[in-house]
């Protein structure tokens, strides 16, 4: 226990030479984020938010400060001059960033600051190793099981002294205040853990071997992580095959399924690179995993591409398709590359994270033009543009595209802003819509991605006229049901189909498809956010054959269309049906 604690407080210490700029920037942001907690009552907002930001730039500094000090300690010999030279190129550049690129704390703004992190620490992963590619595997897996350990200790310590300041609030009746929690757990997070976790780095001239595989490590990947692998690849091939005996293609929920698993497989991949010369289980998985997953991310595209052709590029679709891309790309590497050369996933995967996010081609750029093309489409279909500038329509725009322009312009107004939208006159507000554009501002919180039919009967509950009808089935639910009327006659109602069925003898005399009829309704009546009350009368409908006559006569119909192509979603109809024999 006493060498545990020595070796402990030695790296501690070792780190705290090493890394002095890293460590004194973690403890700068866990001052500033005390300072503004014990600020926040009585001062402005806009100060508190700026604040925020610079903190937000000072965390930048942690892997720029860490990538610079082991590039230069990768070199055989430098001069410090050039490292200091590169941490002022380093400041200047994170001073530049707070003031083009963190203005304000947005959609925008923040999800360029979590991908340009993302982009610095995955520099941080590979910038030793630039030169040299050897032991690559064996760094990142010491870094990625150093940094558990670190989550573990700092945990168990937090609590610890978590205990203690309640033990002295409850027993000494010394008055602990709650925000010494708060910060105690900022002191261990942005001061022990950071500290903690650097004295795990490699040092130079270190040789990293198969021993940097933890046993845990081991058995967690080789017989936990890819026989549910292996399980969830299964599932997700059965409803492959579902689907194409179906045909209906996915959307939504399947492609996040779809890539987070082809990205975690990848991962996986690239840790058991190290043993494909020791076991056999991890060469059989390199060897036909890569291959199985590519048919999955190819309906994940296809998946995305519904959602994309339906309403159009934004960025969280975007980063979708660009995660997609590199996921795609890495299967495709461990299938045909014999000697892999793994440095170049964390690489790739950086260089498109900063497409994603810094220029031209940027999801933000991207999103702004293809939803500004949508736009543009409904207007010019509207016959709403004249000289390049929208006008007001002249016509009645159908609630289908009132409903995306709304949506439109709220994506704008949320994510960017209005003034990105091209042909609006300055300074326009969605309240202006109706006056400026003929169309019905839509409130965020009350648009769907579908559109609904309510119809119901206002006097269901009075008598039903059965005069010269001998038979009566009702329905009572929305699912499939069978209802024997007599001994010879079946009435058979499928919701999935709204198909009606009457046989006799086990012969089909009567067959009527609900939704002609539930389709007159909406040509006449359209949608509606509540119950379209109607009669008796016009709720019901006779028809006639060479063997029966029948009244249908409905008590509700429910139906649910999807707005990008006018499927429906889901439908429920009640009823009656009166019906004789000739």
């Amino acid at each position: 226990m006493k060498k545990i604690f020595h070796g402990i407080f030695i790296g501690i210490k070792n780190s705290l030479e090493r890394f002095p700029l890293t460590i004194g920037i973690t403890t700068t942001c866990v001052i500033l984020l005390i300072y503004m907690s014990e600020i926040t009552t009585g001062t402005n907002n806009d100060f508190i938010e700026t604040l925020g930001r610079i903190t937000m730039v000072i965390a930048l500094g942690v892997p720029f400060s860490l990538s610079i000090k082991l590039f230069f300690e990768g070199l055989e010999s430098y001069k410090s001059i050039h490292m200091y030279i590169s941490y002022l190129i380093s400041t200047v550049f994170l001073i530049l960033y707070y003031y083009f690129f963190l203005q304000d704390i947005k959609m925008v703004s923040m999800s360029r600051y979590i991908g340009f992190s993302l982009v610095l620490y995955l520099i941080f992963l590979f910038i030793s190793y630039l030169p040299n590619r050897d032991e690559f595997e064996f760094f990142v897996i010491r870094i990625f099981t150093r940094f558990f350990t670190t989550i573990l200790y700092s945990l168990v310590l937090y609590l610890g002294l978590a205990a203690i300041l309640f033990t002295i609030d409850k027993l000494l009746g010394v008055n602990v205040n709650g925000e010494l929690y708060y910060y105690t757990y900022l002191i261990v997070a942005g001061i022990f853990a950071p500290t903690f976790f650097l004295a795990g780095i490699k040092v130079k001239n270190e040789i990293l071997t198969i021993k940097e595989y933890s046993r845990l490590l081991l058995v967690l990947v080789l017989y936990i992580i890819m026989p549910l692998i292996c399980v969830y690849t299964v599932i997700l091939y059965i409803y492959f095959g579902k689907i194409i005996i179906t045909r209906q293609w996915p959307e939504g929920l399947v492609s996040h399924l779809v890539l987070w698993y082809s990205a975690i497989t990848a991962t996986v991949l690239f840790f058991i690179t190290p043993l494909l010369h020791e076991k056999t289980w991890p060469r059989k998985f390199m060897r036909y995993f890569p291959k199985a997953i590519l048919p999955l991310i190819v309906m994940m595209f296809i998946s995305i591409g519904i959602r994309i052709n339906a309403y159009g590029v934004t960025e969280n679709r975007y980063f979708v398709v660009a995660l997609g891309i590199w996921t795609f790309l890495v299967m495709i590497y461990f299938s045909t590359i014999k000697k892999l050369i793994n440095i170049v996933l964390p690489i790739s995967l950086a260089v498109i994270t900063t497409i994603s996010i810094f220029g031209p081609l940027s999801s933000y750029s991207v999103s702004k033009y293809n939803q500004n093309k949508r736009l543009n489409k409904i207007f010019a279909k509207n016959n709403m543009v004249l000289n390049n500038k929208v006008v007001k329509s002249n016509t009645k725009v159908s609630d289908a595209d009132s409903t995306q322009i709304t949506s439109i312009v709220n994506y704008f107004e949320n994510k960017h802003s209005l003034t990105d939208i091209k042909g609006l006159p300055d300074k326009f507000k969605t309240a202006e819509m109706e006056s400026i554009l003929g169309v019905k501002y839509i409130e965020e919180n009350n648009q769907s991605s579908d559109k609904f039919y309510y119809f119901n009967s206002i006097s269901s509950s009075d008598p039903i006229d059965i005069n010269g009808y001998e038979y009566l089935f009702i329905s009572n639910n929305n699912v499939q049901q069978q209802n024997n009327v007599s001994k010879t006659f079946t009435i058979d109602f499928d919701n999935e189909s709204s198909t009606l069925k009457i046989t006799k003898d086990n012969v089909i005399i009567y067959k009527k498809d609900l939704m002609d009829f539930a389709n007159i309704l909406i040509d006449k009546y359209g949608t509606s956010e509540m119950n379209k009350s109607l009669t008796q009368e016009e709720m019901s409908f006779e028809d006639e054959t060479d063997k029966v006559k029948i009244k249908i006569q409905l008590s509700n119909v429910s139906i649910n269309k999807s707005l990008s192509n006018d499927k429906i979603q889901s439908k429920d109809f009640q009823f009656y049906v009166l019906f004789n024999m000739k």
